[in-house]
């Protein structure tokens, strides 16, 4: 198997050491890099929270998508039109998502953050507006 065909699944090893981390993280005044993105299931109708992490942008949020934009949460957020988003403490509605290129992210991004983008390669990111 190729590594692009690989690279829609997250390595569990990866998942397994940083998800605890990131739910205690996310979405705290002290830890702006990590938000709890909310939004509900397409087919199941169920609500959803995730840890996520931001780009802060001048009217949103950038999102970097290390297992791609085929995620089920990506598609749902999508489907919906926006999403609700826990940012430093704030329940913030999000609106109008849009897959954007690296170009963007790199664009919100801190020098930290643009080094991260580029070593890690991610295949997508997804720009939300606050509504």
């Amino acid at each position: 198997m190729t590594e692009d065909a690989n690279r829609g699944k997250p390595p569990a090893r990866l998942v397994k050491a940083t998800a605890p981390i990131a739910a205690r993280l996310a979405g705290h005044r002290w830890f702006p890099v990590w938000a709890v993105l909310r939004h509900r299931g397409r087919r199941s109708g169920r609500d959803y929270a995730i840890p996520v992490a931001v780009l802060v942008t001048g009217d949103g949020f950038v999102i970097c998508l290390p297992w791609g934009p085929q995620t089920n949460w990506v598609q749902n957020v999508l489907a919906a039109g926006g999403c609700g988003l826990r940012w430093k403490g704030r329940e913030l509605r999000l609106t109008d998502p849009q897959l954007v290129d690296t170009d963007v992210a790199l664009a919100a991004a801190g020098p930290f953050e643009r080094l991260v983008i580029r070593r890690l390669g991610f295949p997508g990111f997804l720009r939300l507006r606050r509504a």
